[in-house]
């Protein structure tokens, strides 16, 4: 196994030098320094969406690092495919754990795409229906904000696993368990609820050394640091907006319900809620904290399943902020968590042991500041490489909060979609086919927005 692991690396990094990527593109030279970041942006919103590739949701985007064709592994070779333009509504959920990652990314080829397993809606191998990009028109909302402010085709997930451990790591940038640095948890616990909620007995999965150890981990309650303790070092308000589910904790999709500190401790009730519609009241009341995480209900994500809403539900967030007394101090950061089995085309520029860089996903970066492109109406498209740790360094530099010293420290910070030299922009509401008034009334699904 570990030979087999060490093989991986090979051609991991093999593949990463023979291919081109977008070089990062030199952020604005007026653009605000470190220490007075401050001054312009004094909230961040950080709105979590559920396993989507950066090609599944801007394919075809102007100015992007798209495609619409991509590769299968076949015993003939690789064989060229065009991807199927598809409704939002996906109801097949395929394999999307590291073993799965390694499967897709075929050492570099990415073709192993197609012989994913699907979900029981969707027994057998994927072969072609990975391969597609969902029509513009169902994603409208994505699509308005993009060509109004800031849309990122280089951001990578923090490790090639699912959304468990990517949760995490838009909390902690990294999963790292010892002080060697060479354990980290991958994939999904033994048991639910995934966090220190878990009944006894639960493990977690592990790379040790870049072999992957099932169910040998420890149980998901983390002691490791995250932004919550830099932030709290600094007297900086956060507050983390998690839907109702199931085991009555929130904890499939809350990230803090897997850290012993915040779960075990009094920040459980103040700043960790169990509705993300909180989130509109407190942008009414005046009582929106420096910092948010939003993990959407089951019925707004884009997560395979019968639903279609999450397009709507961002932009009731984008809405609340932009329509409020935060629009001119507020920067609202978009993100998918993990590439959910669709196709993409671009393998990871790096690699680490730590089972990551992962897959690309789609980043949206809303602010009065956003850097303006060269499209009529403004739009910017980033091709810096950044990762999860990417929008944890912002915020550390907003603040000065310091380092986590995961892979905070090594990522590029987001300053590449900002323009602090101009002043802020007036904001346009983005059209969609629900209000924030709707997601207020709608009646939590009580499901969890994902399995892996």
């Amino acid at each position: 196994m570990r030979a087999s692991a060490a093989a991986f690396v090979v051609l991991f990094l093999a593949a990463c030098a023979g291919s081109a990527t977008t070089p990062p593109a030199a952020p604005p030279a007026s653009a605000a320094p470190q220490n007075r970041l401050s001054r312009y942006v004094r909230h961040v919103v950080i709105v979590i969406q559920e396993n989507r590739t950066f090609d599944d949701l801007f394919a075809t985007f102007p100015g992007a690092n798209g495609r619409t064709y991509g590769y299968m592994k076949t015993s003939a070779g690789p064989q060229r495919i065009a991807l199927k333009a598809s409704d939002l509504v996906e109801p097949c959920d395929w394999g999307h754990g590291y073993g799965n990652f390694r499967t897709d990314y075929d050492g570099g080829a990415m073709d192993g795409f197609n012989l994913e397993g699907g979900s029981k809606a969707c027994p057998g191998k994927a072969g072609k229906a990975p391969y597609q990009y969902v029509k513009p028109s169902q994603i409208g909302p994505y699509w308005d904000i993009a060509k109004q402010y800031v849309l990122a085709d280089a951001m990578f997930q923090t490790q090639g696993s699912g959304s468990f451990t990517a949760h995490q790591d838009l909390i902690a940038g990294g999963t790292v368990i010892d002080k060697a640095k060479n354990e980290v948890v991958v994939d999904f616990p033994s048991h639910m609820p995934w966090g220190c909620d878990a009944p006894s007995g639960t493990k977690t999965s592990l790379l040790v050394d870049l072999q992957l150890e099932y169910d040998k981990g420890p149980s998901p309650c983390f002691t490791y640091a995250t932004l919550r303790d830099l932030l709290d070092a600094k007297s900086v308000s956060w507050k983390y907006y998690s839907p109702p589910e199931p085991h009555g904790t929130g904890a499939l999709w809350n990230a803090f319900d897997a850290i012993d500190a915040v779960r075990n401790g009094p920040e459980w009730t103040t700043n960790v809620t169990k509705q993300p519609t909180v989130f509109f009241d407190d942008v009414t009341n005046g009582t929106l904290p420096a910092v948010s995480w939003i993990v959407p209900d089951d019925n707004n994500s884009d997560h395979p399943g019968n639903h279609d809403l999450g397009p709507a539900w961002v932009a009731s967030i984008v809405n609340a902020i932009g329509e409020s007394k935060y629009w001119k101090s507020t920067a609202i950061v978009i993100v998918w968590d993990d590439w959910g089995g669709f196709y993409d085309h671009v393998p990871p520029p790096s690699f680490d042991h730590w089972g990551g860089l992962g897959f690309r996903v789609p980043m949206l970066v809303v602010s009065p500041y956003a850097r303006t492109g060269t499209s009529s109406r403004g739009g910017y498209v980033s091709h810096t490489q950044y990762e999860f740790g990417s929008i944890l360094k912002f915020v550390e530099n907003v603040w000065g909060l310091g380092s986590l010293g995961t892979t905070d420290a090594r990522a590029t910070a987001i300053g590449d979609c900002f323009d602090f030299t101009g002043k802020p922009r007036a904001f346009t509401a983005i059209p969609s086919e629900h209000s924030r008034e709707f997601f207020k009334r709608q009646p939590p699904s009580n499901q969890p927005v994902d399995s892996e």
